[in-house]
């Protein structure tokens, strides 16, 4: 979870949605082992080996994926030889 703060992908998960999962036998406690309520937004980085991000991708709807064919056109054009 720290990774996910430093990267601002992190949200909190409300009173009301914990409340809603525990219906569905799902405790965030249990399955993190803490009690910070976090969770990450689904996301995508390339790291350049200078450690500089050449690209992201996040959306908070889990349900909206990268299509891969974005991810590799990306991917292709952050290689040193692309440029």
């Amino acid at each position: 979870m720290q990774a996910a703060l430093a990267f601002g992908i992190a949200f909190r998960v409300d009173d009301a949605t914990i409340e809603k999962y525990k219906g569905y036998n799902i405790d965030l406690e249990a399955a993190s082992g803490e009690i910070h309520h976090l969770l990450p937004v689904p996301a995508v980085f390339l790291v350049g080996t200078d450690g500089k991000i050449a690209f992201s991708h996040a959306n908070p709807n889990y349900e909206v994926r990268l299509a891969p064919e974005v991810l590799l056109a990306a991917a292709k054009a952050a290689l040193p030889s692309a440029k």
